[in-house]
């Protein structure tokens, strides 16, 4: 059974797509067999996944609606190492159109269960709104990765963030937990990327990842060659960075199958 990470935040700009590309490929170069699944209408998961988004069908939103199974749905991403099931711009539509389908908050997991044993991980890269969207992929994961820079209103985002994972998790998901807060575009020069990351520590404890995803050129440019980061530059500081996620969320995917086994 595969162990499905919600990517979110309902900040815009913090590197969602950015984290789960690259912790997609990083996990693939580890020996884990990984499904993205691109859930924001823009599409960027899929394009730097190397997957030409304005041609590819079906996608989510042909899954979102039951007009095709993700099996149908799922492309290589050849340098990444993992499948995809792309996005683009005509999910934007599937919200209103699933308003009035039966367990419109369940479609994706559903869709998941067909593949679930095929792979060690899902990773759902969400956008940046608490639309139907976003719920449909916090009631079909196990946990939720959380980016987010570490500013005065990361803050503030994060704090209702939290607040809608727990009403996900009283209404629609019991299961559903809080994998790690990853920090991202961080720069150690700052005296207030230091003190807002000293707050997570402090409120989150072991939740916060070690590893710190730097702000770097190499990840930003890696996109528009329709290539993961860990893959434009492996020696990348950003890259390396990624590489070190990948291992903690594989240590933390063992500690949760050692609890549960216990």
């Amino acid at each position: 059974m595969s162990r499905i990470l919600a990517i979110a935040n309902q900040k815009g700009g913090v590197g969602k797509t950015t984290t789960a590309v690259n912790l997609a490929c990083a996990l693939a170069q580890a020996g884990q067999r990984v499904l993205l699944v691109d859930l924001d209408p823009q599409g960027n998961a899929t394009m730097g996944a190397g997957v030409e988004k304005r041609t590819a069908l079906p996608t989510a939103y042909q899954i979102l609606l039951g007009e095709a199974d993700i099996g149908a749905a799922r492309l290589r991403s050849a340098q990444g190492g993992f499948d995809v099931v792309p996005a683009n711009r005509e999910l934007a539509g599937g919200e209103v159109e699933m308003v009035d389908l039966e367990r419109r908050e369940f479609r994706l997991k559903a869709a998941l269960l067909e593949v679930a044993d095929e792979y060690d991980f899902v990773l759902i890269d969400c956008a940046p709104t608490l639309n139907l969207l976003t719920v449909n992929a916090l009631a079909a994961a196990h946990a939720v990765l959380i980016p987010m820079q570490c500013e005065y209103y990361a803050l503030e985002g994060l704090t209702d963030l939290v607040a809608t994972i727990k009403k996900v998790k009283m209404r629609l998901n019991p299961g559903i937990e809080i994998e790690g807060l990853l920090r991202v575009m961080y720069d150690p020069r700052s005296t207030l990327a230091q003190q807002v990351s000293g707050e997570l520590k402090r409120h989150f404890g072991a939740k916060v990842y070690d590893a710190l995803i730097p702000r770097n050129v190499r990840l930003a440019e890696a996109p528009s060659h329709g290539l993961p980061g860990v893959v434009y530059d492996r020696h990348s500081k950003g890259a390396q960075a990624y590489l070190q996620l990948a291992r903690e969320v594989l240590e933390r995917a063992a500690a949760a199958v050692g609890s549960a086994a216990a």
